[in-house]
């Protein structure tokens, strides 16, 4: 059994009875796939650039085709709509599919205070479907992990790359919450991340730089800052 076929019974909700034998063949997929995994952590950590490195390894579960690690011809970067209580988005080549973080707040407006941001695909070029992240992308991608500073104030981070701090907020502003995270001293309110990738393989994208976007919280002015990787 290859594991398109495994993603896909997965998906479907297949529970039917299967024979010892198709067991056997599921088990082996699922072994091939994790000595895959431990491999490519093997070769990053020998990486001469261990934080590009690390990166590569995180982006090879987001869907990168072998012969995509480029951007598409033609690909719009569409920006989201109608999604309430939206904190900031993140695109990324080769494709226009977007991951949303989204205020996670009950029918009353409270927040989760466990789990305050949600994350979630709009796989625009799949028809614009939505989807949760997978165990994978969320535990070494695209995932957040969070903690509680004070009263309205957590510190978040990116489980593929951690040496850039966010804070979920409460602004005394418009009484709402943002994400703010500080590059080249300057405080921005977050309202998109692109990751841009130039060529490169399946396992090692060529991992160009990150990319915030948002406004000044103190001038409330447009910025666009870079980061290397």
């Amino acid at each position: 059994m290859n594991l398109a076929l495994l993603r896909n019974m997965l998906q479907q909700g297949v529970y039917k009875v299967i024979n010892p034998f198709a067991v056997s063949r599921l088990l082996g997929s699922i072994k091939g796939l994790v000595l895959k995994v431990q491999r490519a952590a093997r070769t990053v950590a020998f990486s001469k650039n261990g934080a590009a490195g690390l990166l590569a390894l995180r982006l090879l579960f987001s869907n990168l085709p072998l012969a995509d690690a480029a951007r598409q011809p033609g690909t719009v970067f569409p920006v989201p709509t109608g999604i309430a209580n939206q904190l900031f988005y993140l695109q990324r080549d080769p494709n226009s599919n977007t991951i949303i973080y989204q205020l996670n707040v009950n029918a009353a407006g409270k927040l989760n205070e466990e789990e305050p941001v949600r994350v979630f695909w709009i796989r625009y070029a799949e028809q614009g479907e939505r989807k949760d992240l997978n165990f994978v992308q969320r535990k070494f991608a695209y995932g957040l992990s969070t903690k509680k500073l004070a009263p309205d104030k957590y510190e978040l981070k990116f489980a593929a790359y951690d040496k850039v701090r966010f804070f979920l907020m409460k602004s005394a502003v418009d009484n709402a919450f943002h994400v703010l995270v500080t590059i080249a001293n300057k405080q921005i309110v977050l309202t998109r991340v692109f990751l841009r990738i130039e060529g490169g393989t399946f396992w090692v994208p060529n991992v160009k730089y990150i990319e915030f976007k948002g406004w000044n919280a103190a001038t409330r002015e447009p910025v666009v800052e870079r980061v290397s990787v």
